[in-house]
């Protein structure tokens, strides 16, 4: 230090107890008084007051000597524990108390010797020892402002040298204390000599700065990847490969995908393996540039796992592969790039069907199957197959090798949750010495088309059986048309005392049942014949809430909830009302005990459309409604026959299978499309989307006044039984019977068995006939 001599100075303690001269002198004056005293008293009577004063003085004497026994009184010069004490006096660091007004009351020889205290007089608070630096001020002030606080605190500070003295690192720490029995709170700072540690830490940091820059400007690529695909570090040499500014880098964000085309990321942060394995591999891939062009490479990617397994960030060299090479390199960068960029997953095996080589498809493909199940470190590619399936892919790896050619494609279900699908071809290659190749494998995955398949299958089907059932509904729906109407002849035949009137209202009624389920076959088939008008729908579900009410039933709570500025729709009002009708019932028999319906209604653009993940549905305008229920779900094995005809859950008699076919022909005759989400336990939510109704400008004119006027003069005139009829109808006996009730009004009837019949009566009558009552489906020509 800058004192010589000062390494053995004693430490200054003003903690002990220092004697009074008053005390000494009063207690004196005390004594002679009471020797004057004694002599004025005179002789005779000075002896009683002797042996009061010795008496007093002896229990002053035997009461300080309990006090002292007790620890009440301390001996001036008693320094306590004597091991703390030269603990405290020999410690490396520098330590100072103070009291509650600043003043050194204890300071060792350790501080001394920092602030180059000469003598006692010379010790002064840390505050003042190291005054004049500006930083070491603010740092002293944080300290103290700490103390005044009760707070415990710490600061580092840099001394500047004076005459020539190099500069110095402090450390200062200050904390407050309070002493066992006193009142007073006192400061205790410890200060120390950081110099070397702090050139010891520069020393590491220059050291670790020249290692950073020979790697950085080494003659290779260098990067390091977590399991997440972040980049944590890019050499500059790489960064100059791909374009990057280091600084960019540095700030974070880099993906692999960034600087690792295709699906060569996959191959990277897909590795796995044993517990406290390291594990490197040998990849060539094609990097990224930041301006998107290729850049061939090969990857030494090396990978430690921890004692859980988890993979730790990577080291991975780069070699860049297209600066020069001959021939052979180029047509070997080539061939790994068609391997890495091909559309097919494509992997090497060997006999027992472990992977020897894949590329990238492969391993972002089924990778992700083996992570879903937890068999993420199987090198076997049968684990990626479903358990029906493991043993018919094994069967063709065994026939591949054998070198079996001409082995048939395999589909296989993949393991994992979600249902997906895969094509493999397996062909065997030529063994050469030490090689453990047996096979190629090429893999497509086929999902997409499963299900595409499956949904027009699904389609196909409900569409057949809507023309059957469309089919045999139209001619029964004639048959029972003839009996409904004979039945009516029969009761105007018959008086209601006459005993054959309750089996002819029998027989009608009946027949009224089944021309209900043929109404049902006919909305499912698409068939039936609409009457579309434009709607407002919150008024239409308005003035459905009381049906609905007694419909649900008092168990279940019923919230309808109206979207603003509702689209209007064109739709038949009766069949609409039928389908909310229908969904609000399948609730109410899903809720048993009870809960809550809401029927909620709101608009959906043509841009959110695009974003519902629902097949088959055009973008488009749509008024949405959705029924919500709180009740048991759908199971998942019958969520395909949800809408299939005659399919019903319900007990025999409690359903005829008819009220979600139909509805769902209804939407699907409207343009319209209807979905449903379901949990078990937790409740359904069918979704119907009905087009947005845009008016022509026909519709949005008014008509003429003369129009108007006429058609309200001929809305007023009554023609009953009075005009000639065209009745067209293919079928005979319910020609005959429609023809007799009209004629039975009044009216004069023209029969005609079919379109082309009934074109020829126009003629003949030239335009006479005031009214055409036809049938829908006819051969020839239909009524339309």
């Amino acid at each position: 230090m800058a004192t010589i001599g000062l390494t053995n100075l004693p430490a200054i303690d003003r903690t002990q107890r220092r004697g009074s001269i008053v005390l000494v002198l009063l207690v004196a004056f005390l004594l002679v008084a009471a020797i004057a005293g004694l002599v004025l008293v005179g002789r005779d009577r000075a002896e009683s007051y002797i042996l009061v004063l010795l008496a007093v003085l002896g229990m002053i004497g035997v009461f300080s000597l309990f006090a002292a026994a007790a620890g009440i009184l301390r001996v001036a010069g008693d320094d306590g524990n004597p091991v703390l004490k030269a603990v405290a006096d020999g410690a490396g660091d520098g330590i100072v108390v103070t009291d509650a007004g600043g003043r050194v009351i204890y300071a060792n020889a350790a501080y001394r010797e920092l602030v180059n205290a000469v003598g006692s007089d010379d010790v002064r608070p840390v505050e003042r020892a190291f005054i004049g630096d500006p930083d070491v001020s603010e740092a002293v002030y944080r300290l103290l402002r700490a103390a005044r606080e009760g707070r415990r605190l710490q600061e580092e500070v840099r001394l500047s040298g004076t005459r020539g003295a190099p500069a110095r690192w402090m450390r200062l720490r200050v904390r407050p204390l309070k002493p066992a029995g006193s009142d007073a709170r006192v400061t205790v700072w410890t200060v120390a000599d950081v110099t070397r540690d702090r050139e010891r830490q520069e020393n590491v940091f220059q050291e670790l700065q020249q290692a950073i820059d020979y790697l950085d400007h080494a003659p290779t690529g260098f990067f390091s990847v977590d399991a997440k695909g972040e980049v944590g570090y890019l050499n500059a040499t790489l960064a100059a490969w791909l374009g990057y500014d280091l600084a960019e880098v540095g700030s974070g964000g880099l993906k692999l995908a960034d600087i690792v085309a295709g699906d060569g990321s996959s191959l990277l942060t897909t590795i796995r393996g044993a517990p406290g394995e390291v594990k490197t591999e040998t990849l060539d891939l094609d990097l990224m540039t930041r301006s998107a062009k290729k850049l061939p490479a090969r990857l030494y990617h090396k990978v430690a796992f921890a004692a859980d397994g988890a993979p730790g960030a990577s080291r991975t060299i780069v070699l860049n592969r297209a600066a020069g090479g001959d021939a052979a390199r180029a047509a070997e960068v080539r061939f790994m790039r068609f391997f890495q960029n091909t559309p097919l997953a494509i992997a090497t095996i060997d006999k027992v069907g472990n992977y020897v080589l894949t590329n990238a498809l492969f391993a972002r493909t089924f990778q992700s199957v083996l992570n879903a199940e937890g068999r993420g470190s199987e090198r076997s590619i049968l684990a990626v197959a479903a358990e029906r399936d493991r043993p018919a892919l094994e069967a063709v790896i065994a026939r591949a090798a054998r070198g079996e050619g001409a082995i048939a494609p395999l589909d296989v279900a993949l393991a994992g949750r979600a249902e997906r699908f895969a094509r493999f071809y397996v062909t065997p290659v030529e063994k050469e010495s030490g090689d453990q190749e047996a096979a190629i494998v090429y893999a497509l995955e086929i999902t997409e088309q499963r299900n595409l398949e499956r949904q027009f299958a699904q389609s196909e089907k409900m569409k057949t059986v809507g023309q059957l059932a469309g089919g045999v509904a139209h001619d029964f729906n004639n048959v029972l048309s003839a009996i409904m109407m004979a039945t009516d002849f029969l009761l105007s035949a018959h008086k209601p005392t006459d005993p054959s009137f309750q089996d002819i209202m029998q027989i009608k009624q009946n027949a009224n049942r089944a021309a209900s389920l043929v109404r049902h076959l006919l909305a499912f088939s698409r068939r039936q014949t609409l009457r579309p008008q434009v709607l407002d729908l919150g008024e239409a579900l308005s003035d459905l809430t009381m049906l609905l009410r007694r419909v649900i039933g008092e168990k279940v709570t019923l919230e309808v909830l109206h979207g603003r500025d509702l689209w209007p729709i064109k739709t038949d009002l009766s069949q609409l009302e039928h389908v909310i009708v229908n969904l609000a019932v399948n609730a109410r028999d899903a809720m048993p005990n009870g809960g809550k319906l809401t029927v909620r209604t709101s608009n959906v653009s043509e841009a959110d459309s695009r974003l519902l993940d629902y097949k088959g549905m055009l973008a488009a305008d749509y008024v949405q409604i959705e029924v919500v229920d709180c009740g048991t779900g759908i199971p998942p094995e019958i969520v395909d026959q949800v809408f299939e005809p005659f399919f019903t859950t319900k007990e025999i008699g409690k359903g005829t299978g008819l009220g979600l076919s139909t509805v769902y022909g209804f939407i699907k005759q409207t343009g319209g499309f209807i979905y449903f989400d379901s949990v078990l336990g937790k409740g359904t939510t069918f979704r119907v989307f009905l087009p947005r109704h845009l008016p022509a400008a026909a519709e949005i004119a008014p008509p003429k006044p003369d129009v108007a006027q006429a058609s309200a003069a001929a809305q007023s005139a009554d023609d009953t039984g009075r005009g000639t009829i065209l009745l067209v109808e293919d079928e005979e006996g319910l020609r005959g019977l429609n023809a007799r009730g009209l004629a039975s009004r009044g009216y004069q009837v023209v029969e005609a068995g079919n379109g082309v019949e009934a074109i020829a009566a126009l003629e003949r009558h030239e335009g006479k006939i005031d009214l055409v009552v036809s049938d829908v489906v006819m051969p020839e020509m239909d009524g339309p």
